[in-house]
This record gives C-alpha cells, sequence and structure tokens, in this order.
C-alpha cells in the first residue's frame, strides 16, 4: 500500500499524548501502512487504552527526554498536555526530529485521498463514522481518523487502507492552545465537508458565536470547485455559516426547505425508521439502529454524501443499518437489578438536550436519571445559563465538580455546586454530588427497577461506571 508522501523516509512514529482518541486513531493509520507506533502518555485510563493493547502498541508513562530513544523518525504531538511546549516535544525539537501536531499530521495523511471532513458541534463522530461504515459495507476499502474509542460496526476508530476516500472528524479548536491558535481543521483540504451544526464552544479561543462562524467560513473556501459542501438547515448558525457559499451546496433537515428532506420518522424495535425527500423523489424505509432525531440528521447527512459518491439507495440502505453506534455515544454499557445505564458524550447544553430527548422517546416508561460532570471552566461559565436549562427531560439530575482542562489554572468563580444551585431554579429535583464516590453512593440508595441512568461528559465520568453496576448489584 502506497505510504502518504511525507511518509516515505518515516519507519518510526513517536507519539506524545498517544491515548488520546484523535492520536490513537492515527497510531492505527500509521500501523497499518507497516510503520513502527511508539508514545507516551499519562497514566490515568482512557477509552483507547484497550484498542492500543490490542494492537500490541506500547506506552511509556510521563513525558520526558528518554522516551524518544531509540531515535524516530517523526515525533506526533497532541494539543494536550502542554502541545508544542511539552517537554518530551520540546526535546525532541533539540534533537532535530521532525515535529506534527495531531491536525497537521491528519492533514497530510488525509493528502493522496479524497478526503470526508465532517465539522460542527455535536454530530462529527457519529456522522463520520456512518459514512466510514457506508463506505466500508459497499467494499470502497475507505480510509478513516475518528476521535472516538472504537467503531461498533469498523473495530478501532483509524484505519489506512487502498480506497480513495478518507473520512475524518475536523475540529475548529486550536492546533495547540495559546501556542498555535490556528484550528486544526485548517490543516485539511477534502474534497467533501459536511456541517452538523455551529455553536459557540470554545470560549477559550474564541471571543463570541460570530468569530467561531468566520472560522468555520473560512474552512469552507477550501473546497474545489468538483466538491461539495453538506449542511445541516434546522440549525439557523448553519445556515447563516453557508448562505453565501458560491460552491456546491447541499443542505438537509427536516426543514421543507433542505435538499434532503427528512419528511417522517417513527420509532420501530430498538430502531429508527425514515423517509427522505430528494428532488421530488421519496426515499423510504431507511432503518438506523441507534436512537434521537440528531442520528436521524447525521444518517441523512450520510445518506448525502454517499449520493455524491455514486453510490446507490440499497447499498447506503445497507450501510447505516449496518452502524450500530461507538464508545461513548449514547452508549448501552450495562444492566443491573434492572436498572440500565448509558454513557454519552454530550458536553453542550444542546448536545445535553439533544440524547436526553432520544432517551425519553427510547425509554417513554422509565424514569430517567441525568448525571452530568461539567467540562472545563471556561465552557461552563461561558454557557452557564444555557445549561442549567438543558436537563428538564430529566425526572432526577446530578451534577458533579468540573472535570478541568490540563491548560486551565483559573476556576473563573464557577463550579459544579454553583451549576447545580442554578439549575434548581430550572428542575425540581437536582443534587450536588462533588465525586464519582459520592454518585456510587448516592445511586446505590436512590437507583430504582426500570430506572435509566445516563452518564453525560467529555471527562473521565466513563470511568465510574464499573463502580455504579458493582454498587447496584448489592
Amino acid at each position: 500500500m502506497k505510504k502518504p508522501s511525507f511518509l516515505k523516509r518515516v519507519g518510526h512514529i513517536h507519539f506524545v499524548g498517544i491515548k488520546g482518541v484523535g492520536m490513537t486513531a492515527l497510531a492505527c493509520c500509521a500501523q497499518d501502512l507497516g510503520i513502527e507506533v511508539s508514545g507516551s502518555d499519562v497514566e490515568e485510563v482512557f477509552v483507547t487504552d484497550k484498542i492500543l493493547k490490542q494492537r500490541k502498541i506500547h506506552w511509556k508513562i510521563g513525558f520526558e527526554e528518554k522516551h524518544l530513544k531509540p531515535k524516530p523518525d517523526l515525533v506526533i504531538t497532541t494539543g494536550a498536555h502542554g502541545g508544542l511546549a511539552n517537554p518530551e516535544v520540546v526535546a525532541a525539537g533539540k534533537l532535530k526530529i521532525p515535529i506534527l501536531t495531531q491536525a497537521q499530521a491528519l492533514g497530510k495523511f488525509m493528502e493522496g485521498k479524497e478526503g470526508i471532513s465532517v465539522c460542527g458541534v455535536g454530530g462529527k463522530t457519529t456522522t463520520s463514522s456512518m459514512i466510514a461504515t457506508v463506505l466500508d459495507n459497499a467494499r470502497k476499502n475507505p480510509s478513516f481518523a475518528i476521535g472516538v474509542g472504537e467503531i461498533n460496526s469498523l473495530g478501532p476508530a483509524g484505519k489506512y487502507d487502498k480506497g480513495k476516500e478518507f473520512i475524518t472528524e475536523a475540529d475548529e479548536y486550536a492546533n495547540s492552545p495559546g501556542i498555535d491558535n490556528r484550528p486544526k481543521f485548517s490543516f485539511q483540504k477534502p474534497k467533501v465537508i459536511v456541517v452538523t451544526n455551529v455553536e459557540y464552544d470554545h470560549p477559550d479561543i474564541y471571543q463570541n458565536l460570530e468569530q467561531t462562524k468566520e472560522v468555520f467560513k473560512k474552512f469552507f473556501q477550501v473546497l474545489p470547485t468538483n466538491g461539495l459542501l453538506v449542511a445541516c438547515v434546522d440549525n439557523p448558525n448553519t445556515w447563516d455559516a453557508v448562505k453565501d457559499f458560491q460552491g456546491n451546496l447541499q443542505t438537509y433537515g427536516f426543514s421543507p426547505r433542505a435538499d434532503w428532506q427528512i419528511v417522517s420518522s417513527y420509532l420501530g424495535q430498538e430502531q429508527i425508521i425514515f423517509s427522505l425527500s430528494h428532488k421530488k423523489v421519496i426515499i423510504d424505509e431507511i432503518k438506523i439502529k441507534v436512537p434521537g432525531r440528531y442520528n436521524v440528521l447525521n444518517a441523512t447527512a450520510a445518506f448525502a454524501v454517499g449520493t455524491f459518491l455514486g453510490l446507490d439507495v440499497k447499498t447506503i440502505k445497507n450501510g447505516l443499518g449496518r452502524f450500530t453506534g461507538t464508545k461513548r455515544r449514547f452508549e448501552f454499557i450495562g444492566e443491573t437489578n434492572g436498572v440500565k445505564i448509558y454513557d454519552d458524550y454530550a458536553h453542550h447544553p444542546n448536545e445535553i438536550k439533544e440524547v436526553l430527548m432520544a432517551a425519553q422517546k427510547w425509554f417513554p416508561q422509565n424514569r430517567l436519571i441525568a448525571i452530568f460532570q461539567p467540562h472545563t471552566f471556561s465552557r461552563t461559565k461561558a454557557l452557564f445559563n444555557e445549561f442549567a436549562r438543558s436537563f428538564s427531560l430529566a425526572k432526577m439530575v446530578v451534577i458533579t465538580d468540573i472535570y478541568s482542562s490540563a491548560r486551565e489554572t483559573d476556576t473563573l468563580g464557577i463550579s459544579g455546586k454553583l451549576l447545580a444551585e442554578e439549575t434548581r431554579k430550572c428542575h425540581s429535583n437536582v443534587v450536588y454530588k462533588s465525586s464519582g464516590k459520592e454518585v456510587v453512593e448516592f445511586l446505590k440508595n436512590e437507583a430504582k427497577p426500570n430506572d435509566i441512568i445516563m452518564t453525560l461528559g467529555a471527562g473521565n465520568i466513563f470511568q465510574w461506571h464499573k463502580s455504579i453496576l458493582e454498587a447496584l448489584r448489592v
């Protein structure tokens, strides 16, 4: 299999921060190309540990110069753990080892392929995974690097294959925060861009929603004349960002003005069945095995992309039917004594509302308990009131301490306890529990048969599941 040109003389890549989901995906791609992979990271358990162990990719704990022996041909660094200022990365620079950030490397892995980039706040992972599954099911042998622990239908979230397409997420966050604030997706030059929505999600990088929109608009301009922009017209911010786009634009959504309009959807037995209208043709009986109105939207975006790439209706339907979700996206964790636990990465108010709506419709007869671990002080402060109003569909809400980013040193006068107090103004049943241990003890006494527990957040809340299940068995 032909290597991307930047890897022609590379036999060993060292990944600093290898356990990040985007980093692990790239490590798998490199390994597929026959490149030796090594890495380093913190000791904390990550959702990627399982995949790295399965692939026999070993990593060292901590960040030190000695981890660069034997000397690699290339170092790829995460934007976390100091990014380009990480001591191991700084040491690599002194040793004259070439260095790329994860975002830069991803862009280079895409070179020579027809890139399909999925951007937006919410929906990137699932839409990318759906598109990859559809193309894989069509025997197109796609490459992909998707920021998630695992894709049920595909396995590891990174793969480099012989097909011409490369599917990935496109993130507007900073390349290396505080050092290089260029958007991560600025290093991608795709043929197709999907934008699921545009929201204000990174107050530590962007001043406001308008600045965020401008960054997206600039990204759309990289599309070639034979490319395609696929945009969710239901989101007013997205429409504002794409309405003046001069290239090939196709919109999707429930709105009557959408090029790909969702005209009906209903719940079947553990599936959603929906119909689309496109160019006055009805495409019916499309079935997906994941819940939520938002997943109907994600599947519609995948349908538009698949059609643009020349796939027929039956092939796309079969591919979507094969998709059963990913890690940390409405993921079923387990059941004990009649209590079911699900987990979702939702960390923005709009995402929380959509996930809880999906859970309520999927389980209309069950009591829904939402456990939310806020992620970063900056996001919690900027969207404080929106977070407080996002839990109305849960019967009970548990809010924990904020999981701060390693880059944050200031609490900004905000806390999980303050968020819980604010949420009580909008919801009658809200409790604050500072830690996982307190949450486990609370659920041990509170959870009842037929309850649905939904853990939410982008921090380490997923590490609490084992303890919760064990406590509920007693």
